[in-house]
């Protein structure tokens, strides 16, 4: 309820904000048609005057440029409101002449000035024509410089801060909200200092205006004065000059501040602290210049002529400050150099440094291939491998962390190497400016080019240029440019990696972000499997290309079947046919089939009994020229389901898929083992062959 009644107050404080923000423009707007009374003019010239007030004050307490960012929209309203009261005071110093009853204008023609008649008119107009002098000579036309420079250099180092926050973001420094934010931060920085180099004209403007106005309240006054109310050169002079000079004081006064904030809030762009305290800082950071002032400040006091009764006491106090800075500098210094001795006491029996830990994924690129991380030339390669991490945490269910792209120079020019934890695990050479044409299988025309191989499948391959890559396409081969070269590659690495990528790290990560919705889920496993139990389960998992997407149902099959044991490879198994749903349709093709090689009975029988258990999970012991002929059988085996175009699948019982699989993973690395069980009864089985061991 409490909640009900905070959003229903904000949400009408932001209207009546929006309100009265319409009516003070409509105000405005009307001020220029309709004639103000006295005292209603006089509100709004004072209230003219605190609002230039609190505008400086609001720009001198802000720490950045981006928390004051409706400054360039509130100038040009207050411009346009003081050009408003412009318009009403002179239309009434016109019309009603020496009855004039405004009194803030009068002050400012009287009290502000120091003395009134003739020797106070001249005062007030030579006043005038220096703060007009002041504001648009020097304050102004210093603004509109800034503004100016520091929009072009804004603009113009755009690419480059959004290139280091890409950088930051690949190597894992920045999260994906804080590079969001930080991209959204610059593009609002640019927007700001944009949008100040126009509305800095506003201010110039006014200055100009505000000139022409009260020159013409003279020239138009005494006309008024002399012709329609009938007075005298002298009194119509005296009257409407007083009246010009008031009425351009008061208005140009906070035209004078709202021009120094301006310029404040433009030329403190490299602050990231308020005003007062960048001067406290800085002004306190050095105890010797007091000193020196204090020296100067003493020699002036008994040079004849000077007066000493002022400048003694300043130089007392300059040499007060330095004193109690010099202390506090000390002070400050002993107080680091206890902290650094502390600090070296801690570290003195450590003979080695702290080594920071290696990146989970990094590609390191050679010199002559940095282009394709470059903003500047499209940055091709880092859209890619932000499209990987998303695709593989769809696919697999595995997040993976920041890939750190980098330039290593003990690379040839034109090589990448991709590296899990500092091990080299794939590598490849470029050639910038051509294509990789491979040939997807079948007879085709020859096409002109450069031999290679595929860094990701190891397939036959061709350079080819530009020039052929159309007729390459036309062909039927598979043309690639180098970016897609090392992200297929990248891709490739990661899911056959998959398993040594996720550490207890990410699977913890994992179980917090599932803790939110299925709280119930995660203590209910944890307090049976400990998160290296979890950890192998999952790796076990990737390693065979099982995507862990699902976790949930992973997590509910762990406990089910983690009071009954903890070796993985049983854990692995269930949670298989737990997952049998997705893994069926996983390699069933568009008519709901899988087409499978079996193994003969008595064979598979025979690798059942061989089973042993060993520290790195169970192996089928076979003897050596039985596990030879095993090998030789299973190869020819897949060899003749893939010249019938089936992908190689291997069906076999419960108890023989882990046997299987672990004993020809150094021969067949690729090759899918299922069971019985994780066929699920939709799916219809197709045998294209037997694996058998001839007598």
């Amino acid at each position: 309820m409490a909640d009900v009644q905070s959003v229903l107050s904000n949400s009408f404080l932001r209207h009546r904000t929006d309100v009265l923000v319409a009516v003070g423009v409509v105000a405005v707007v009307m001020m220029l048609i309709i004639p103000l009374p006295s005292v209603l003019l006089d509100t709004f010239m004072a209230l003219n005057l605190v609002l230039s007030l609190l505008i400086i004050l609001i720009v001198l307490y802000t720490k950045s440029a981006l928390d004051f960012s409706v400054f360039p929209t509130l100038l040009l309203v207050v411009t346009v409101y003081g050009l408003a009261l412009n318009v009403s005071s002179t239309r009434l110093i016109l019309s009603e002449g020496s009855d004039f009853r405004g009194q803030i204008v009068r002050a400012f023609s009287t009290f502000v000035v120091g003395t009134e008649g003739t020797e106070g008119l001249v005062i007030g107009l030579i006043i005038f024509i220096i703060i007009i002098a002041v504001q648009f000579i020097v304050i102004t036309k210093g603004a509109t410089r800034v503004a100016e420079v520091a929009a072009r250099f804004t603009l113009d180092s755009l690419p480059a801060k959004q290139m280091a926050i890409e950088a930051e973001y690949n190597s894992g420094a920045l999260t994906e909200e804080q590079a969001s934010k930080k991209k959204s931060d610059l593009e609002r920085e640019a927007d700001f200092y944009g949008a100040m180099d126009g509305a800095s004209k506003f201010v110039s403007g006014n200055v100009k205006v505000g000139l022409l106005i009260t020159v013409i309240n003279i020239v138009g006054g005494i006309i008024v004065g002399m012709t329609i109310h009938n007075e005298s050169f002298g009194m119509a002079l005296n009257t409407y000059i007083s009246l010009a000079i008031g009425d351009g004081l008061v208005t140009q006064f906070p035209a004078l501040i709202i021009s120094t904030a301006t310029g404040v809030i433009v030329t403190r762009s490299v602050s990231d602290a308020t005003f007062g305290e960048d001067v406290t800082r800085q002004f306190s950071s050095q105890a010797r210049i007091y000193w020196i002032a204090a020296g100067f400040l003493f020699v002036l006091a008994i040079l004849p002529g000077f007066p000493w009764y002022i400048l003694i006491p300043m130089g007392l106090l300059s040499a007060f400050l330095a004193f109690t800075l010099g202390r506090t500098q000390m002070a400050q210094e002993a107080q680091a150099g206890a902290d650094e001795k502390k600090e070296r006491a801690k570290e003195a029996p450590a003979e080695i440094s702290p080594v920071a830990p290696l990146d989970p994924i990094s590609l390191e690129l050679g010199y002559g291939l940095v282009p394709l991380v470059d903003k500047d030339k499209g940055a091709e390669l880092l859209d890619r491998v932000t499209r990987i991490r998303r695709e593989t945490a769809l696919d697999l269910g595995l997040v993976v962390p920041r890939i750190r792209i980098i330039d290593n120079m003990r690379l040839d020019p034109s090589e990448y190497c991709i590296k899990i934890r500092g091990v080299d695990v794939g590598r490849g050479t470029i050639r910038m400016g051509r294509y990789l044409c491979i040939n997807p299988g079948g007879e085709r025309d020859d096409i002109p080019g450069e031999k290679t191989v595929d860094p990701a499948f190891g397939l036959p391959a061709l350079w080819i240029t530009e020039e052929h890559r159309e007729q390459a396409e036309r062909n039927g081969f598979t043309v690639v440019d180098s970016p897609s070269i090392i992200a297929t590659h990248l891709t490739e690495v990661i899911k056959r990696n998959g398993a040594d990528i996720l550490g207890r790290q990410e699977v913890k990560g994992i179980l917090e972000a599932l803790r939110r919705d299925y709280p119930a889920v995660v203590e209910d496993v944890q307090s049976v499997l400990s998160l290296g139990d979890i950890q192998k389960v999952l790796q076990g998992l990737l390693r065979e290309q099982v995507s862990i997407r699902n976790i949930v149902t992973i997590l509910e099959t762990l406990s089910d079947f983690g009071h009954v044991t903890k070796d993985s490879g049983f854990l692995v198994e269930k949670v298989r046919q737990a997952l049998r749903r997705q893994i069926s349709q996983q390699y069933a093709d568009d008519e709901k089939s899988i087409r499978v090689l079996t193994v003969e009975p008595s064979l598979e029988q025979r690798i059942i009994e061989s089973r042993v258990e060993t520290s790195a999970g169970v192996i089928a012991a076979l003897p050596p020229d039985v596990q030879r002929h095993w090998i030789t059988a299973l190869r020819n085996g897949v060899r003749q389901a893939q010249e019938q175009g089936a992908f190689p699948i291997v069906l076999c019982s419960e108890a023989a898929r882990p046997l299987i699989k672990s004993g020809s993973a150094r021969d067949l690395a690729d090759l899918v083992v299922l069971s019985v069980p994780e066929i699920i009864p939709e799916i219809r089985v197709e045998s294209v062959g037997e694996i058998r061991i001839e007598a």
